[in-house]
């Protein structure tokens, strides 16, 4: 396990197609809250050469299962069309590292990690945060699907397998004698079909005293801000803190402590730890257990009222770039992410509307947005072809962009920020 390792050809394969009952409990029980129609796959970046050729789409169907509550989508796209090749690098976000950085040296302080210590990180792209792990003298285990970036990550000294986490691969590693004293999932749960076998391989990988610390998008906020561009077919789940403790407790893991953070638009921190050697829950888990029974996390009516603002936000968006372009005024984007990739397509906002897009990923300059085809170039470009206005399309790292591009600003330059609520800055 030296280096980055080809999958397991006995990996259990994942269904694809609809779903028939939910990815956590199996109801049938699914109750339609939101439909975006057929979209292409969010991040399948086109060469110049892929852009006559056909591109596949797929539904894009939000639902609620009522005995559960899991809010979840009923296309399950193969993990390995989704995943074999990677563009995004978590390194290229600046916020990214920060918020890494600040969890591990809290972890290492808090646990007493060390060199008999080892942290896992669940689909742990180039390694961007097991890194800081690697400073502290904690030896590490990055586990990513991805070939492409799990060899970046193992050039940075990350030691990686390359593999889809589950039951199977965690109990193989457990095996030959690797115990996780801390795994990180960091926006990983939302994107797995086999809930139950991640969620037992992590219970099958850690120490008995070993922890989990888990983050993923919080289903509130994205109800709430009507963040629908968190959806896509990579994003199978969407959670509460309701659903997530019935999940870990079906698993012998027990959800301890949580944690509200401003990442990606509001998310969830959730640490875990095996039944028989977990603390009392804190009153912070009793707490936003007890609110989300306030705010309605098991009944539907919470969710209903969730395509009607989705639908206002693309009137409001629609019409103002129709106006700025009707007074002959340029516009680009910035973000070719997967959130922008599902705005786009669903508001029907493409090259008819947006003169070209940039973002900071080099892997991503040259390639063109799937669905729309806008070519996309580096950020100096907005120095360069200045145009009045820029669509913001990853507006969770709002700030950090906004700040790189303040010479831009200065020169009269305005951003359109879409969510949570549409404003020009």
């Amino acid at each position: 396990m030296s280096g980055a390792v080809a999958p397991s050809s006995g990996a259990a394969p994942v269904a694809s197609g609809t779903i028939s009952g939910c990815r956590a409990c199996g109801s049938d029980r699914l109750l339609p809250v939101l439909s975006l129609g057929n979209t292409p796959l969010a991040n399948a970046l086109l060469t110049e050469a892929e852009l006559a050729g056909p591109e596949p789409t797929y539904p894009l169907d939000l639902v609620f299962c009522e005995a559960c509550s899991l809010v979840q989508i009923t296309e399950t796209v193969p993990p390995e069309q989704l995943f074999g090749e990677y563009l995004y690098f978590s390194s290229f976000s600046e916020t990214m590292l920060r918020h890494a950085e600040t969890i591990v040296g809290r972890l290492v302080a808090e646990r007493g990690l060390g060199p008999d210590s080892l942290a896992v990180e669940v689909a742990s792209n180039d390694g961007y945060l097991l890194q800081y792990y690697l400073r502290a003298g904690v030896p590490v285990l990055g586990v990513e699907p991805a070939g492409n970036i799990a060899r970046v990550a193992e050039e940075r000294g990350v030691r990686t397998v390359h593999d889809f986490f589950g039951a199977e691969s965690a109990a193989r590693l457990a095996g030959e004698g690797v115990r996780a004293d801390v795994i990180h999932a960091n926006n990983v749960l939302a994107h797995v079909a086999d809930l139950n076998g991640v969620v037992q391989g992590f219970r099958a990988l850690l120490k008995d005293t070993g922890t989990t610390c888990i983050e993923f998008p919080y289903v509130k906020d994205m109800i709430d801000g009507a963040e629908f561009d968190t959806i896509y077919h990579e994003h199978l789940c969407y959670f509460s803190l309701a659903a997530l403790d019935r999940l870990f407790r079906r698993h012998d893991l027990v959800i301890w402590n949580v944690e509200r953070l401003p990442i990606h638009g509001g998310s969830l921190r959730v640490f875990a730890t095996p039944a028989g050697s977990a603390p009392e829950p804190t009153d912070a888990v009793r707490a936003l257990l007890a609110e989300e029974q306030g705010w309605g996390v098991d009944r539907p009516d919470f969710y209903l009222g969730f395509a009607g603002r989705v639908e206002r936000l693309k009137q409001e968006l629609t019409s103002l770039v129709a106006r700025l372009k009707g007074e002959g005024r340029s516009i680009a984007a910035y973000g070719a992410s997967a959130k922008g990739s599902t705005l786009l397509n669903y508001f029907g906002i493409g090259r008819e509307t947006l003169d070209f897009m940039v973002d900071r990923s080099t892997v991503k300059q040259g390639r063109y947005t799937p669905g729309t085809h806008l070519r996309i170039e580096a950020p100096e470009a907005l120095r360069e072809r200045r145009p009045d206005y820029v669509l913001l399309l990853t507006w969770n790292f709002a700030d950090e962009i906004l700040e790189q591009q303040a010479e831009y600003r200065r020169g009269g330059g305005r951003f359109i920020v879409p969510i949570p609520e549409l404003r020009v800055v």
